[in-house]
């Protein structure tokens, strides 16, 4: 049964993994991409928004589809589109093409984050499920962080389309192997599919992260901005209202009431925003500010990116032990530091200097985010664990994207106001206001996490 389980827990990390690596991977082939199909960055820029807002729309959907279908066939459809979307992108002849094959690919990996994390904790009792999280994190901290180290060298030596080479046949292998191996072990419940619930949940995730995620480019101000937002807030007022209402509601807001689950996925939420938005500034900063190139930023984020993922499995074993509050205060104090010290960046700041301080960050990200995920889900019954993740999925979505926004728009505010120092000076200045930003949050993560438990909840 153990090696049965082993081979499932594989299976389901490989698929999360290839997923997450493809967020990021296009990150920085963005010059070449519009290079080629003759586009201007606000087009190109929605190879990401488009990858966003599928999943967006995808995630608080995933409760009821995993409540509907067996784990299997929705692993299997999710990796099969994640697949074709791929092929096609690396053989797309126009930037159409390649937009649609973006949104395939994130039809498929939509599903595959919080179907990984409801299969994980239904697989394993309370007692252990902070160690198989923490090598969900290896996971889910080490993709990100080394796409665009991978994606800096791949583009230096090939091209943009090799990017997609790399993901199909790490992709098309996933697949095979869970045709072969994957087992059924979430229970299927009625449930239906309602219609008006989809159109809520659609237009209101979609207009939120819509809104938030090009918020960094236009401003807040902006009615491009403004218009998704306020109608992303309406429809999701609605849609909660009528999840409240259907007796076997499509996502349930009732997780919620657990005190322990509302505050831990604030912080994880949190610190998944603070993770990217560093990472952001960070990449601003080498290659806008010092005009160095996109694989040293990835050099840069690889260090933190490897201790983050190495680190997750510990701090999992260690949540088993003691639970999530220690944790989090050792992690938020660490994160705090490190973004402190970035306030005081300056033009001839050693690139080992940030690499120790970014490492630093990803080490209080580490202690963080998986062991208070799994803190929130333990304090669940087991038959709410998929609106859970479904939540938690779509919450640090839309976290994400709105500190990132906030964090663009405070370097872009402080850069424009300030253009007479010089374009480079002017930058600088509005990084280090925007870290300003970042410490303010970890700070407000350390003191929420004093009202955190001591024991973890196994009951």
């Amino acid at each position: 049964m153990h090696e049965k389980r082993s081979v499932l827990v594989a299976i389901l990390l490989s698929a999360a993994f290839v997923s997450i690596l493809n967020q990021t991977l296009l990150l920085i082939a963005m010059p070449p991409i519009m290079e080629d199909f003759k586009i201007d960055a606000n087009l190109a820029q929605w190879l990401t928004t488009v990858y966003l807002l599928t999943n967006g729309i995808l995630i608080p959907i995933t409760a009821f589809l995993i409540g509907r279908f067996s784990n299997r066939l929705l692993l299997l459809v999710a990796l099969t589109l994640f697949s074709v979307g791929t092929l096609l992108g690396a053989f797309a002849p126009s930037f159409t093409v390649l937009l649609v094959a973006r949104v395939i690919q994130a039809s498929g990996a939509g599903v595959i984050m919080p179907l990984m994390q409801t299969i994980l904790l239904t697989m394993y009792p309370k007692e252990n499920r902070g160690s198989i999280m923490g090598l969900a994190g290896l996971v889910t901290g080490f993709a990100p962080a080394v796409g665009p180290t991978l994606s800096g060298w791949i583009l230096a030596h090939l091209t943009w389309r090799h990017l997609f080479f790399t993901v199909l046949p790490v992709s098309v292998i996933v697949l095979t192997l869970a045709t072969i191996f994957m087992k059924n072990v979430t229970t299927k419940k009625e449930g239906q599919l309602d219609g008006l619930s989809i159109v809520f949940s659609s237009l209101g995730w979609g207009g939120l992260l819509y809104g938030f995620s090009i918020a960094g480019a236009v401003g807040f101000q902006s009615m491009q901005v403004l218009l998704p937002i306020v109608v992303g807030g309406i429809m999701l007022v609605l849609f909660i209202c009528r999840q409240l209402q259907l007796p076997i509601p499509m996502l349930e807001f009732r997780v919620f009431q657990s005190t322990i689950f509302s505050v831990t996925t604030f912080l994880s939420s949190l610190v998944y925003a603070l993770m990217v938005g560093t990472q952001i500034l960070l990449t601003f900063y080498i290659q806008n500010v010092r005009q160095l190139s996109a694989l040293e930023t990835g050099l840069v984020l690889l260090i933190g990116a490897l201790v983050m993922g190495f680190m997750s499995p510990v701090t999992g074993k260690i949540f088993d032990k003691v639970g999530g509050k220690g944790l989090a205060l050792v992690g938020f104090t660490s994160i705090l530091l490190g973004s402190s010290i970035l306030i005081g960046l300056s033009m001839n700041t050693k690139l080992w200097v940030l690499a120790v301080l970014f490492t630093m960050i990803s080490f209080g990200i580490s202690m963080i985010m998986m062991p208070l995920t799994t803190a929130g889900m333990n304090a669940l019954p087991t038959h709410l664990m998929a609106h859970a993740t479904a939540m938690n999925s779509t919450l640090r979505m839309v976290g994400g994207a709105l500190v990132t926004a906030l964090l663009v728009t405070i370097m872009s505010t402080v850069t424009a106001n300030q253009q007479q120092m010089g374009v480079a000076d002017a930058m600088l200045n509005g990084i280090r206001s925007a870290f300003i930003a970042t410490t303010i949050l970890s700070f407000i993560g350390l003191l929420l996490s004093l009202y955190l438990r001591k024991e973890p909840n196994v009951s």
